[in-house]
């Protein structure tokens, strides 16, 4: 029996000390990721203090490193567990909490939006800011609009909050329209809201297009 303790735990030691090494070479790349670059594995193993070697057998390849180490959080909801059923509240719950995560890492994001304009299709494709995780928080502070709104009305109007909260978002207002960041945020939950009640007041949002090519908007229906 000895032996066998002995060997679970040389095997959960090894675990754990893996987890560690896997963990300073993420930790090293958000800090690189923080001052604007865009790391490489070795720049992430010299940094953490890890082999090159070591580094590559935790990730094959820069794009690994960088999706291991992006931001974001991998929750599958951004909801408080006591949220009404309103769309608007509910909205404004995600929202809040997804632009404060954009603003609390600004600085990985905006490299990670960089990267996915410079890498090749494949790799862009595969970054995380790609992948439409906060389609489906929005989506999910929706729902309660599926008795008025088709599925398809309901994802165009998440693509339009997501477009006007993310970090795409915040870049033009702080850089091109030169606002502070508080006000920059605020504007971002702003249009949120007013996507919202324009799909519920006025119409639900475009889904197609028309002859001339620009999307046909319908009617109000109400």
């Amino acid at each position: 029996m000895s032996g066998v303790s002995t060997e679970t735990g040389m095997s959960t030691g090894r675990w754990r000390q893996k987890q560690r090494t896997r963990q300073a070479l993420i930790d090293a790349a958000r800090e690189l990721v923080t001052l604007g670059t865009a790391p490489t594995v070795e720049h992430a193993a010299e940094r953490a203090g890890i082999s090159r070697t070591t580094a590559y057998r935790y990730f094959p390849n820069q794009r690994s490193l960088l999706v291991a180490a992006h931001p974001e959080t991998v929750a599958s909801s951004l909801l408080s567990p006591d949220v009404s059923n309103d769309p608007g509240e509910r909205l404004q719950d995600v929202v809040e909490r997804f632009t404060e995560l954009i603003s609390d890492t600004e600085q990985q994001q905006r490299t990670m939006l960089r990267l996915s304009l410079e890498l090749p299709d494949a790799e862009r494709a595969a970054l995380p800011l790609r992948q439409g995780r906060a389609i489906g928080w929005i989506e999910e502070a929706l729902e309660p609009l599926r008795d008025r709104l088709t599925d398809d009305q309901v994802h165009r109007l998440a693509l339009a909050v997501r477009s006007a909260t993310g970090i795409e978002a915040l870049v033009w207002l702080t850089d091109v329209a030169a606002l502070p960041r508080d006000e920059a945020l605020a504007l971002m939950r702003w249009s949120a809201q007013a996507l919202l009640h324009a799909a519920v007041d006025v119409g639900p949002p475009p889904s197609g297009t028309g002859h001339s090519g620009s999307l046909a908007v319908p009617p109000p229906t109400r």
